[in-house]
């Protein structure tokens, strides 16, 4: 209770001797006038006076005040607006201090000012923010970027510049463009710095990428402090560091960090908009200071070429003359963004006018009751109109000479973007822009507002940057922590299975299959790792994998290096590189031997393929008894013979033992479509046939893993793997039904007994694990069922560790290169090699699906055959009715109307059976007769007179 009533007492006293001051500081202003309080006229006022606070003595400053005097000179010089009044502007020396910027704040709200523009430094801004807010004065910052500042805490406040919020997801998405996870941000603690350096953190977390230490130094540090901070930040395994600074003392910085050989090869440097205020705001650059940034990589306000851009730049040496300060401080953009704000102010005040709207102002009733003490506050009035004048401000839209103004609901600038500068040799380079309309790009961002947004991956571009070092290929971004601790390595003591991981007494304290791919890879870096391994378990029983893989994730280990599987639970805490093995669980179960069945002659074809291949011998023999019919007196005769003749002839075609010869040459052509395929037939059958007798026939009572659930016996699992897990959380097997098992020994007997003498109905497993328990059981045991899990082994990191990247590019260059087989025959290679599972006759089948395109190749064939004979026939059948027909039947067929359509289709019907039936040589005969008796009538009646 005695503390809070400390903190009011000091609270009280710094707002009474900040409202003392009012009266013993100096105030600089160009034309100050008062307002009357009289608010019955409607008339413009003769002069309206607005307050800019800012650092006369920093780079921002010097630049600022000669354009708020260009701006103030040109808006009173420019008849179309505010013709009648008088735009007054009133100084005030902030001089980098907080507590002078807060009492000149207030001094020169006692100006009836209509706007403050300013302030320069984002801490005065939080706090006569709130003065802004009491007194309804809108607060327009042109340098201020802290992106807090414009929450609703702050409704008075808006920002003619650019957010830092915009300028952090910048750099967060340049960290991204080049694949960098963690990065050091270097800062000056104070509300600028400090808010800066938050949002940027949560834009790194949106691309899975963070900030691995924070280094604030305090604002007006020594050069031994900084020093001091760059050398711890050193130690560290990031080489990436944001420096987010003010711009009159940042260059300490990469002073301290060239004596300490922090600006070479692997460093990357990326400075906010800071720096390249700092280097504008210098005519001629000094060679020193160039010699110390190269490499760096530096943000700046993108602001659009323009011929007003231009004009002004022109005329800013004439302007810097009229400054008694002199000096040779340069062109920067925060000079423009000043410029742009006061006529925003005028503009405003123009449509403010226009809409009849009045300056008044009146005391603020807060401050009625200190009336009575020697404090005068009655100084201080309330802008009544001002959150009507804010509203107008907001609503403006127009371009000046930073581009377009017009602001978004939170008041920043809206098409917020960054040029990006690389500083080498030559100077600042640009190599490339950031929008938040479309990212990276190398085009100005003006010219590609009017395509749609685009921010996808591919379509991000930048050209190529120089590095510290004077190096082009991007840097890896970290490096080991120079603090003399080596990667610990947790290596699991198994017991079982040793060719893949084991304890050892060589030099490395391990040996095994994992050991040496992980070895290997490393080998493949570009950098040294300095390592140890620490063997993880009691050597009696199998360490539990998960417990390995917590103690990574607790930070005990940094990479866990075994037989290591990769599972979706595991990867929620640490990072796996690439698969160097891959695995699944299987099941294993003992088999038996079955004997051969008498029926194995009718297994090479399934069911279906049977009745097909039976139904198109018979179609074929029916097919070549119509074509042959008419021309082969073998397929003539009584209709029992004929039976049996297309019996005999389809199925005698299996063996090619027809003795029947085919005449018609339409017989003849669907015979030998059909011997093609009936020759392919045979050859397949036989050569399933003889697979299904010679493989060994084996069966087991288990055949997959939803019988092993349904039986309701024993499982076997491997102790400390992460099958016990998957049977009980994911197939929802009772723990009572599953058996640790602690070696192949112990694998092997329970197998063995079986689930009733004591042992297990099968074992559940992975897979590189089963290949070595059937190769040492002598084949006696087979997988059953599928592989119902796929998954690999891979090395377990720290969450977001970089080296898990590099260690995953490794292992696919080791795959490439066939070292991972080389070292595979090393510690894998078995005295008896089992096929893994038993051998399926269904396997060996031939199915309806593997023949289907000859049958349909023999359908379509034998349809166009049928439509080619039956087209002959009805040809034949209609030129023998029409020899027949004389005049005199067809007369009286004519007068006969009474007679049926349905008997004269019977008698076509019958006249076509006649023609099918007799022979070829007969019809022809039939033909020729009738021609021959229909040509002598002819004659005859020719010769009648």
């Amino acid at each position: 209770m005695e503390l809070l009533v400390m903190i009011r007492a000091v609270s009280m006293g710094f707002l009474l001797l900040c409202v003392s001051g009012l009266w013993f500081l100096p105030t600089e202003g160009a034309g100050r006038e008062s307002f009357s309080r009289n608010s019955s006229s409607s008339s413009r006022p003769r002069s309206v006076n607005v307050g800019a606070l800012f650092t006369y003595d920093s780079f921002i400053g010097r630049a600022a005040k000669p354009a708020f005097m260009a701006a103030i000179d040109d808006v009173n010089a420019d008849q179309s607006i505010l013709r009648r009044t008088k735009l007054n502007i009133v100084f005030h020396d902030s001089n980098c201090s907080g507590f002078v910027g807060t009492m000149g704040a207030l001094q020169v709200m006692e100006n009836k000012v209509v706007a403050a523009i300013g302030p320069q430094s984002s801490g005065i801004g939080h706090i006569i923010s709130h003065v802004a807010n009491e007194l309804h004065v809108p607060l327009l910052s042109f340098a201020a970027t802290d992106p807090t500042l414009s929450s609703l805490q702050f409704p008075y406040f808006l920002r003619t510049t650019q957010s830092d919020y915009f300028q952090m997801n910048a750099i967060a998405d340049f960290v991204s463009y080049f694949r960098w996870r963690e990065v050091v941000a270097i800062f000056v603690d104070d509300e600028y710095g400090r808010n800066g350096i938050s949002v940027l953190g949560d834009a790194l977390a949106k691309k899975r990428a963070k900030i691995s230490f924070k280094a604030a130094f305090t604002p007006g540090a020594d050069n031994s402090s900084i020093t001091d901070l760059l050398a711890s930040v050193n130690l560290m395994e990031s080489r990436i560091f944001v420096v987010h600074v003010n711009p009159d003392s940042g260059l300490n910085i990469f002073s301290a960090a060239k004596s300490l050989g922090m600006m070479g090869s692997g460093y990357v440097w990326i400075a906010t908009d800071w720096l390249l205020t700092a280097l504008d705001s210098v005519e001629t650059m000094d060679p020193k200071t160039m010699d110390l940034l190269q490499g760096v990589v530096a943000f700046r306000h993108y602001i659009p070429e323009s011929n007003n851009k231009r004009r002004f730049k022109g005329r800013w040496k004439n302007l810097r003359s009229k400054e008694s300060s002199g000096g040779a401080d340069g062109f920067n953009s925060y000079a423009m963004y000043a410029y742009d704000t006061v006529w925003l102010v005028a503009r405003a005040l123009e449509v403010f006018f226009s809409d009849g709207n009045t300056v008044t102002f009146s005391s603020d009733p807060n401050l009625r009751k200190t009336n009575d003490s020697n404090i005068k506050l009655s100084a201080l009035n309330v802008f009544n109109e001002g959150e009507r004048f804010l509203q107008v401000i907001h609503e403006m839209n127009y371009t000046g000479l930073t581009g377009k103004i017009e602001f978004d609901s939170e008041k920043n600038r809206k098409n917020s973007a960054y040029d990006i500068l690389n500083i080498n040799s030559r100077g600042p380079q640009r190599v490339g822009y950031w929008s938040n309309h479309t990212g990276f790009s190398v085009e100005p961002p003006k010219t590609l507002y009017s395509k749609p947004p685009n921010t996808s991956a591919e379509h991000q571009r930048l050209n190529g940057i120089i590095w510290p070092g004077e190096v082009t290929k991007p840097p890896r971004g970290w490096v080991f922590p120079d603090n003399g601790e080596p990667l610990k390595i947790g290596v699991p003591d198994r017991v079982s299975y040793k060719n893949y991981v084991s304890k050892d007494n060589n030099s490395l304290g391990v040996k095994g299959y994992c050991i040496d791919i992980f070895e290997a890879a490393i080998q493949l870096l570009p950098y040294p790792v300095p390592r140890t391994y620490i063997v993880y378990g009691d050597g009696r029983r199998n360490p539990s994998y998960a417990n390995l893989i917590s103690e990574v994730a607790a930070n005990n280990f940094d990479v866990a290096v075994g037989d290591v599987t990769i599972v979706t639970n595991r990867t929620k805490f640490v990072d796996f590189t690439q698969p160097f093995m891959e695995s699944g669980l299987v099941v294993v179960a003992p088999v038996k031997g079955a004997k051969s069945s008498p029926w194995s002659f009718l297994k090479p074809f399934t069911v279906e393929m049977w009745a097909v291949t039976g139904a198109f011998f018979l179609f074929v023999g029916a097919i070549i008894w119509i074509l042959e019919h008419r021309f082969n007196e073998e397929f003539r005769g009584p209709p029992r013979r004929q039976i049996i003749t297309v019996f005999w002839f389809s199925f005698s075609t299996m063996f090619f033992s027809q003795r029947e010869n085919t005449v018609s040459t339409l017989g003849r052509f669907v015979l030998l479509i059909w011997l093609f395929v009936v020759l392919i037939i045979n050859s397949s059958y036989t050569a399933s046939l003889t697979s299904i007798l010679t493989v060994q026939q084996l069966t087991s009572r288990i055949e997959g893993m939803d019988s092993l659930i349904a039986s309701n016996e024993p499982i076997g699992v491997q102790d400390g793997a992460f099958a016990y897990k998957y049977l009980v959380n994911e197939l929802n097997i009772p723990p009572s039904r599953i058996i640790s098992l602690k070696d192949e020994e112990e694998y092997l007997s329970a197998l063995q007994l079986g689930p009733r003498a004591g042992g297990v109905a099968a074992i559940v497993d992975e897979l590189p694990y089963i290949k070595a328990l059937l190769s040492n059981s002598n084949c006696k045991f087979r997988t059953v069922g599928p592989e119902f899990t796929r998954t690999g082994w891979g090395f377990a990191f720290q969450r977001d560790s970089p080296l898990a990247v590099d260690m995953s590019t490794a292992i696919l260059q080791l795959s490439e290169e066939e070292k991972l087989e080389n070292i595979r025959k090393k510690w894998l290679t078995y005295s008896h090699e089992c096929s893994m599972q038993i051998a399926d006759t269904e396997n060996y089948q031939i199915t309806v699906q593997s023949f289907w395109g000859l049958f349909l190749i023999c359908g379509i064939v034998w349809f166009i055959v049928l439509t080619l004979f039956c087209w002959k026939v009805i040809w034949q059948c209609q030129r023998l009715r029409t020899e027949e027909e004389g005049d005199e039947v067809r007369a009286s067929e004519e007068a006969s109307s009474s007679r049926s359509g349905r008997s004269l289709r019977a008698a076509s019907f019958k006249d076509l059976i006649r023609v099918v039936d007799k022979r070829e040589t007969e019809i022809k005969e039939m033909l020729k007769l009738k021609s021959s008796k229909k040509l002598k009538a002819s004659q005859s009646s020719g010769e009648t007179p």
